[in-house]
């Protein structure tokens, strides 16, 4: 008997020794923050190079942070994604190579099994300083300026977002926004050459795409969204794509490879030019054709990173 109450004590000893030390975990906090930066810095020399090649140097710098909420009803992203980089080659000013600012705010309230949300996405997106347009090291005209162009997107449709890596957007209601600060611009942006800001009303698609270690300590990210006016041609499908490869050396050194894709139906960055001669037998080209094509842009860089 007593090698019975022993052997029970012994027991329920090892139990409250193992219950102490698998006590359950704290619940998950609902807010998660951080972020992360580079500074990508490329650099070209070239002395008697038989081939041809122009000295240049370039430095770019990202920050991406972030504050998502996530409760058993409730899924709230925010994020906010700047960007500045500078060209410049030898004998000429910097241009600028990167610019931007954009924050997205998508809130989600559980539609069905915490996959389908009735959701509401907010989307701004301008840029820091002037573009120009060059000839060589001559500045030829400024396209573009802070707030010239912005735009706003306010949307109402259904979010599915199965997982941390993917998520859908669909809005059959969405009100967008063209701003322009300074009225230089408005025709460059499909605006009314006497006004600031343009209103249209239409649908939009928007697909993001985060995958940590796509292979090892390689980050693939895809963000695209899809919109037409659906008052005003609405078979002109305006779309914003990114997508790039973020590889981590280590915790201090990256290497960054990505691709931006626009197209938008009101910029006409391609114009069609014709020779006239006046009535004094001067000379002067005229534009006889605008029309938009798809605009691309690659950056490929090496530099340091950083997260918190």
């Amino acid at each position: 008997m007593k090698k019975i109450i022993l052997s029970l004590i012994m027991a329920f000893a090892a139990l409250s020794v193992n219950a102490q030390e698998e006590a359950p975990a704290a619940p998950e906090k609902p807010w998660k923050t951080g972020g992360n930066g580079s500074f990508t810095f490329n650099q070209m020399s070239f002395k008697n190079w038989a081939s041809g090649g122009q000295n240049n140097v370039n430095g770019t710098f990202l920050v991406k942070t972030f504050a998502n909420y996530k409760s058993e009803k409730v899924t709230w992203n925010n994020t906010l994604d700047l960007g500045y980089g500078l060209t410049k080659y030898k004998g000429q000013d910097f241009q600028k190579s990167e610019d931007k600012i954009q924050f997205t705010s998508n809130y989600g309230y559980d539609a069905y099994k915490q996959k389908w949300y009735y959701s509401a996405l907010f989307d701004f997106k301008t840029q820091f300083s002037n573009g120009y347009k060059y000839d060589g090291n001559t500045i030829v005209d400024t396209v573009s300026a802070g707030f010239s162009p912005a735009y706003i997107n306010i949307s109402l449709g259904m979010l599915y977002k199965p997982s941390e890596v993917f998520s859908l957007f669909i809005s059959p209601a969405t009100g967008r926004t063209t701003i322009v600060s300074d009225l230089k611009f408005a025709p460059d942006y499909g605006l009314d050459p006497d006004k600031h800001s343009r209103f249209e009303y239409g649908a939009t698609v928007k697909v993001n795409v985060d995958k940590k270690n796509l292979v090892k300590n390689v980050d693939y990210y895809l963000t695209a969204t899809a919109f037409s006016n659906l008052t005003d041609h609405p078979d002109h499908i305006d779309i914003d794509a990114e997508t790039g490869f973020n590889l981590h050396v280590n915790d201090w050194l990256t290497a960054i490879l990505k691709f931006n894709i626009l197209y938008d139906d009101d910029i006409k960055n391609c114009k069609d030019y014709a020779s006239v001669v006046d009535e004094n037998g001067v000379e002067s080209l005229v534009v006889t054709k605008e029309y938009t094509k798809l605009q691309f842009k690659e950056l490929f860089g090496f530099g340091l990173a950083f997260h918190w």
